[in-house]
């Protein structure tokens, strides 16, 4: 499977990905990481991506745009293709 490269710009500063190291719901979000991540990152270099992992937590993803605004997708239970997909839906917002 080849990643799917996206293009990160304006309105949208930053993307956050909370996941759980081991959880099951977790899983799809384990999955982008590794098939996903470099990719997406090699397209966007400076644009801040980050990884949070903390034990428990219920697996999503935030956009920060311009003005301090945000908005989150829960991606529980999720493959990876579909947080792709919720990534994509976020920087198109």
């Amino acid at each position: 499977m080849t990643a799917r490269a996206i293009k990160l710009v304006s309105p949208l500063r930053e993307l956050r990905v909370h996941l759980c190291q081991r959880a099951e719901d977790s899983r799809g979000v384990r999955e982008f990481i590794e098939k996903f991540y470099v990719p997406l990152k090699q397209n966007n270099p400076k644009f801040p991506i980050l990884i949070r992992e903390c034990s428990g937590v219920q697996p999503k993803v935030y956009a920060r745009y311009a003005a301090g605004r945000e908005a989150h997708v829960s991606v529980s239970g999720f493959n990876a293709e579909q947080v792709m997909g919720a990534i994509e839906k976020l920087a198109k917002a």
